[in-house]
């Protein structure tokens, strides 16, 4: 994977890791059409530019994060750590598919991960549409029931096309959640898993091994200059996106991305077929 490469790629990731069209899937297709070189970076590219936006995350919402530490270190029950246990409850499904799951899903990104991409991209597309005509009441505070369910929805978009972003803020809008009360968790959940990955896998991201690499589709390790790149625009786009995406989901303008996953979605499985 070349510097050009990179920078590509990661713009695709930070600017799609928020918006509810699925980074995942927007990556493979990336690197579809850039070519071989670009699909070598396999899962140590992805899991660089995944880091970068949680921490484009942690700056955009910065007051958010910190409201959560002074609260908890406040070593009492309050909405602070109510917060931060939903937000541990929610981690309770993508946990148990990473301990059990983790080959199978690698499995789904070595296949036919296009077609797979394209089927996800649609059932994302309707995700996105029925938040559009659900009206319910809107609750202002996550229960813990309701931060299990969202977290269910955040371990199923780990399928690539599936979108994280939009299955999570579209199961708690239908679970009737304030959209503004969506927006912030369903940003703030997806930190501690994909830092923990990040953690667990550091070894093979700085000096992968000869097993490691044909495992992820590589004949050499991804140069660091790339990494670098990729780790920069993800994080530059990612903190535009993120302050965008906020803004879109108070305003309900959802229904346009599900227009543009729909799109997409019967493009790729087309390309794939043909």
């Amino acid at each position: 994977m070349n510097t050009f490469q990179a920078l590509v790629l990661g713009l695709v990731q930070g600017l799609t890791e928020y918006l509810p069209v699925s980074s995942s899937g927007h990556l493979e297709i990336g690197k579809a059409l850039l070519g071989p070189a670009a699909e070598a970076g396999g899962l140590t590219f992805d899991i660089v530019v995944h880091v970068a936006t949680v921490l484009a995350t942690l700056v955009v919402l910065w007051r958010e994060v910190t409201w959560l530490f002074v609260g908890l270190f406040k070593f009492r029950l309050n909405d602070e750590t109510r917060y931060v246990l939903n937000i541990l409850i929610s981690m309770i499904p993508v946990g148990i598919v990473g301990l059990l799951f983790k080959d199978k899903v690698e499995a789904l990104y070595a296949g036919n991960v296009l077609l797979t991409t394209g089927v996800c991209l649609l059932i994302t597309a309707l995700l996105l549409t029925l938040t559009q005509y659900y009206k319910g009441e809107e609750k202002s505070r996550i229960s813990p029931i309701n931060a299990f369910i969202i977290g269910i929805s955040q371990a199923f978009a780990v399928l690539p096309g599936l979108s994280r972003s939009g299955s999570t803020i579209a199961t708690g809008l239908l679970l009737g959640n304030s959209r503004k009360t969506m927006a912030q968790f369903s940003f703030l959940m997806v930190i501690p898993p994909i830092l923990g990955e990040a953690i667990l896998d550091f070894k093979d991201i700085i000096s992968p091994s000869a097993s490691v690499l044909a495992e992820h589709g590589a004949t050499a390790p991804i140069p660091a200059s790339s990494l670098i790149v990729g780790f920069i625009a993800a994080f530059v786009s990612g903190c535009f996106a993120c302050k965008w995406m906020i803004s879109l989901v108070k305003k309900c303008k959802l229904i346009y991305f599900a227009i543009y996953c729909a799109i997409v979605g019967v493009a790729v499985i087309c390309f794939n077929l043909i």
